[in-house]
């Protein structure tokens, strides 16, 4: 065990996690030292077992898989994470590395791939599907959802989560209704949608605003 890769297998369904399990019971230099069915699971099993790497899915119940990695690496900056998911999405991407994953890579990946990629990291190098790898390591990607934000556009789109009018914003936030008009189009512009219900709905699952 001392000389063994400690990892923990993080996803919601059990015959993927016995998949993985499997995938990964065959090789000499790694071991399982616990399974979590969500975010919040991981991290208490993260707390107990101190693994070396976590397998961590994203699209979880109780808590995701991205919030989870970013939690998980608060308190043990020392274990590294790979998200694994069924999704090619450029804003999961980003998102669970900017947290501080240091792998990514899909569900349809091969035995020895995932076995490799848990020992890149495990070196601290970083391990990212073929798909992906383009896209994300090259910079030929789009900013992350947001990110162009002033941060009075971020205080009107947390009012909007809200439910709050223009004119209660502006009252809100002591400005002029014409202004506050102004701040709301200008982020349904940058966020890429075309009324109010969109961007919270996108604010919320982009988690721009808690």
């Amino acid at each position: 065990m001392e000389n063994k890769i400690k990892v923990v297998l993080v996803d919601d369904h059990d015959v993927v996690r016995r998949g993985l399990s499997s995938y990964l019971n065959i090789t000499s230099d790694i071991v399982i030292v616990g399974e979590a069915s969500n975010g919040q699971e991981a991290i208490e099993v993260c707390e107990k077992m101190q693994p070396d790497v976590v397998l961590m899915d994203l699209v979880m119940p109780v808590k995701d898989g991205i919030e989870a990695t970013k939690e998980i690496l608060t308190q043990f900056p020392a274990t590294k994470i790979i998200a694994l998911t069924s999704f090619k999405e450029a804003d999961m991407v980003q998102d669970v590395m900017h947290e501080g994953a240091l792998g990514y890579l899909l569900k349809n990946v091969s035995g020895k791939e995932l076995a490799n990629a848990v020992r890149s990291v495990y070196r601290g190098e970083p391990a990212l599907a073929p798909e992906i790898t383009r896209d994300f390591v090259m910079g030929i990607q789009k900013p992350r959802t947001g990110d162009d934000l002033t941060e009075r556009e971020m205080e009107v789109l947390k009012l909007l989560v809200e439910g709050l009018s223009n004119p209660e914003i502006a009252d809100r936030l002591v400005i002029s209704r014409s202004t506050a008009r102004a701040h709301v189009s200008n982020i349904l512009a940058k966020l890429e949608v075309s009324n109010r219900a969109e961007a919270v709905a996108l604010a919320l699952r982009k988690r721009l605003v808690k």
